[in-house]
């Protein structure tokens, strides 16, 4: 891994950002929309005119700039998104380019030779962009696979295979798609991408935790690499553009997760390492000053734009950014991605594990904000789908961790904040909505949950099902009953299966019944492990609620 380390602060941030950071405080900056356009100096756009950056001879690229793969994203009926990112030295802070912009060809075909072209153009990559790209293709048959390519100077990128979804009249009888979660690098190898690369689904949901804050050693953690494999420029925590960029770039390179991002394409939403663990909207998880705290997210959002198959609409503002979105699949599906981590309510009672009291159950607190929350029950009542999805980061379903009455909770899902939940869970009653299914990710375990209006009460109607899946590789190793195993299943009666080990899920809808697969590797810090379905599970249309397969 060639790169040099860069210098940098430890604050994280030059004089000039901390000045325009107290300054931006001073004019109450989680208030006014003015404070956060003044913030996107920090991550600037692309200049026009004689201002823009000068243009790169592509024939001047020596080395391979497509080292960070290719992806697709946000499938629409007769549109696609296609990603790449130029870096020829992936882990040094510029990617080995310098600050000029790059002319990016592009190919769409029906078929992996491009022997049946379709489209093709061209794309600026801007170095105020970390030099990616992002190309949204309209005008393509509705429901259909299509393979992409990238070229610039010498150069052709790894052909990608991506699709576009069902028109919104289309009584599409079938999909099948992927759940993936926490991935950190440096707790184990990515075996599982492996595989969700030559899996037969339609596209990937990452519910969040794509990467993670914290330094990687020259080893690279549990990988084990020969010493001073990893470059001492990942030998400290991000919490700079630089920053982030790099550590997306160190795990961009890693071969499973290129061949699953060329393989499918990916819906993707972040959950707290993308930024700091655990933060809360403005609130950093060691209380740093909001007006700094917004200055790292201003970056980290930033760069999450830059390495993800996202469309313009996505494009970050300063520190803010529309994550949540949604999406259709004919009349058969439609997905709510949630985004709770920008808008939430501090955690109650400092976080942790806790037992509820009036602090966590009060009315006014919510994860997704009252704007999402709103644009969230509003999609369910004029929804016209079959199944009603819900793509996200926490465990929704109560989950105590003792048989003791009460029982902690989890402050930082959504048992922290109950009230959030009841509302959504009314709002989808309210709506219609029969078949609702919630798909998690964040706590490295997969969950099966029935769930119940009423979780104190067995007997309570159930309204849906939650599919919790595991981490690629965040925990380590993992075991298929954790210690707690025995506590949990007691604890939740709703609780339909646990499994400890490393993997992913599937979910296949149809028009009678859903079917999830939980897919396991037994270990993730050595290279080429097998993997097993450790369970599988159905819920019928309107009789919702997990059997066994």
């Amino acid at each position: 891994m060639p790169g040099a380390p860069i210098s940098q602060g430890r604050t994280g941030m030059t004089p000039e950002l901390r000045a325009t950071a107290r300054h931006l405080g001073r004019r109450r900056f989680l208030t006014t929309s003015a404070a956060a356009a003044a913030l996107a100096f920090t991550v600037n756009l692309p200049a026009a005119g004689a201002a823009a950056a000068a243009e790169l001879d592509p024939a001047r690229l020596t080395d391979d700039p497509f080292t960070l793969g290719v992806a697709s994203g946000d499938p629409l009926p007769g549109s696609v998104l296609l990603w790449t990112r130029l870096a020829p030295a992936p882990y040094q802070a510029d990617g080995g380019l310098p600050a000029e912009r790059v002319t990016v060809h592009w190919e769409l075909a029906r078929d992996e030779t491009f022997r049946r072209p379709v489209r093709r153009g061209t794309a600026l990559a801007h170095p105020e962009f970390g030099h990616s790209v992002h190309v949204q293709v309209d005008g393509l048959d509705e429901n259909r696979v299509y393979y992409y390519r990238f070229r610039t100077g010498a150069w052709i990128s790894r052909t990608g295979r991506t699709r576009t979804a069902p028109g919104p009249g289309a009584k599409t009888s079938a999909l099948t798609f992927g759940l993936v979660s926490c991935q950190r690098y440096d707790q184990g190898y990515y075996t599982a991408y492996r595989h969700l690369a030559e899996d037969d689904v339609d596209l990937v949901l990452h519910l969040g935790d794509y990467l993670y804050e914290y330094a990687v050693s020259g080893v690279g953690g549990a990988r084990a690499y020969p010493a001073g494999t990893v470059p001492a420029v990942y030998h400290h925590e991000m919490t700079t553009l630089d920053d982030y960029r790099l550590k997306y770039a160190l795990y961009k390179s890693d071969p499973d997760l290129l061949a699953a991002h060329a393989a499918h394409p990916f819906v993707v939403t972040w959950d707290d390492h993308e930024t700091e663990n655990n933060y809360a909207g403005a609130v950093s998880e060691n209380d740093a000053p909001a007006e700094e705290f917004l200055v790292r997210r201003a970056a980290a959002y930033r760069a999450y734009w830059e390495n993800q198959p996202l469309r313009r609409p996505q494009l970050p503002d300063g520190p803010d950014l529309r994550l949540y979105r949604r999406l259709n699949w004919g009349r058969l599906a439609q997905f709510d991605v949630l985004d709770t981590r920008q808008y939430r309510s501090d955690q109650a009672y400092g976080d942790g594990w806790q037992l509820p009291g009036p602090e966590s159950q009060d009315p006014a607190r919510t994860l997704t904000g009252a704007a999402q929350e709103r644009w969230l029950i509003d999609g369910w009542h004029r929804s016209r789908a079959l199944w009603n999805v819900v793509p996200q980061q926490v465990t929704f379903a109560q989950r105590y961790n003792s048989t003791a009455v009460p029982s902690p909770v989890s402050m930082d899902s959504w048992d922290g904040y109950p009230a959030s939940r009841t509302r959504i869970l009314a709002g989808a009653e309210a709506a219609g909505v029969e078949n609702l299914m919630v798909l998690t990710g964040d706590v490295h375990v997969h969950y099966g949950f029935d769930i119940k209006r009423d979780f104190a009460d067995r007997t309570s109607k159930t309204l849906g099902t939650e599919i919790v899946t595991s981490s690629i590789s965040s925990g380590g190793n993992g075991s298929a009953k954790p210690a707690n195993w025995a506590t949990f299943m007691a604890a939740n009666p709703h609780l339909k299966f646990y499994n400890g080990l490393r993997g992913y899920a599937t979910v296949a809808l149809g028009r009678e019944a859903a079917r999830a697969d939980f897919k396991t590797v037994p270990y993730v810090t050595t290279q080429g492990a097998p993997l097993t379905t450790a369970a599988s599970f159905v819920t019928e249309i309107g009789n919702q609620g997990l059997e066994p397969a």
